[in-house]
């Protein structure tokens, strides 16, 4: 493999919760590397994230815009994406112009200005429902959501602009994951946020459907060894290998937030819910990573960080947070949503 030179990264997405912890690692990582932010700021980014990081803000649909940002870059790495299975179950469009025109609009400026590197930063819901054994990389993808379905788009598009035209592309999967700054319609925020509040915390179905958790600050890291040590081509899940079930995130947050177990609820399940993801993660290992955060050490500082930043939430569980909600989850009771 070639020699890689990356000091210049266009990180799409850079704004989102994923995306600004990849922008602040790098930045501590190498201080001299230069980082080009474009982000839609839709209601799930915020240049707050960022820190002291230049945000450009737009559309990766937006083809001129692109195109100027990505002439004066070596790689792109895309966490831009429409990312909430819920949302997604409302308004299916939005995750197919983001997740798949977008990624065309992306794979054609890498293209044209002969980057070195294309990383797509994907999902682990691309395999569907596990049921048996771990999600390896080549396993048939069944998506079972329009959220997922729109992934898997883009990560054809992605293999195959290796294949057709030589593109040096890369793909990671990620599992869920967690820690500050993240949007609090998630569920490891949303059970935080809505404990402090003293508010139900609303679970789907009997809570047996397990996630492999995976701490932020692992994700990234993970991410940027790929970036710059994987052969292009390649897809890598990125996760613990771990199994937790939503009553287990629940009681971990009551716990660890002080608050009763009456506050659990259980609500009418989601469509097309997918009971069980579980990533094989051993062909990452090779590369030089291993996950540094343990689930119970980092949902303590990401409660931690919740009760530090009610401000920087608060502002996020705004109005139209709560009409999504009423809308989403069915079965709560009217005093589990603010009055005010």
């Amino acid at each position: 493999m070639a020699r890689l030179r990356l000091r210049h990264l266009l990180v799409t997405g850079g704004a989102g919760f994923i995306g600004s912890a990849f922008v602040r690692e790098r930045l501590r990582a190498d201080p001299e590397i230069r980082l080009s932010v474009l982000d839609k700021l839709t209601y799930a980014g915020s240049e707050e994230n960022l820190g002291e990081a230049r945000n450009d803000q737009g559309d990766i649909c937006d083809r001129g815009l692109v195109d100027r940002l990505a002439s004066e870059a070596d790689a792109i790495v895309n966490f831009a994406a429409e990312s909430h299975v819920d949302r997604s179950l409302l308004d299916p469009g939005a995750f197919v112009q983001t997740d798949v025109y977008g990624t065309y609009v992306l794979l054609e400026a890498a293209r044209k200005h002969r980057h070195q590197r294309y990383l797509q930063v994907s999902t682990d819901e691309v395999y569907g429902h596990v049921k048996e054994g771990r999600s390896r990389e080549e396993d048939r993808l069944v998506p079972r959501s329009p959220y997922s379905a729109t992934k898997v788009g883009g990560d054809m598009l992605v293999g195959a602009y290796h294949a057709s035209f030589g593109l040096p592309t890369l793909i990671t999967r990620g599992a869920n994951t967690y820690g500050p700054f993240q949007f609090p319609e998630k569920i490891i925020p949303l059970f935080i946020t809505n404990a402090l509040q003293n508010l139900a915390l609303p679970i789907y179905g009997d809570g047996s459907a397990v996630r492999d958790y995976i701490y932020v600050d692992d994700h990234v890291s993970a991410i940027a060894r790929v970036l710059w040590k994987a052969e292009p081509g390649s897809i890598y899940n990125i996760g613990l290998g771990s199994e937790i079930s939503g009553v287990q995130v629940a009681d971990t947050v009551l716990r660890l937030c002080g608050k009763p177990a009456s506050l659990k609820t259980f609500v009418k399940d989601r469509p097309g819910h997918d009971y069980r993801y579980a990533l094989d993660v051993r062909r990452l290992r090779p590369l030089g990573w291993e996950p540094t955060v343990k689930f119970e050490d980092g949902m303590r500082v990401t409660v931690d960080w919740y009760r530090n930043n009610e401000v920087w939430w608060r502002r996020r569980k705004a109005p139209e947070f709560w009409e999504f909600y009423r809308r989403n989850y069915r079965g709560l009771p009217e005093t589990a949503i603010p009055s005010s």
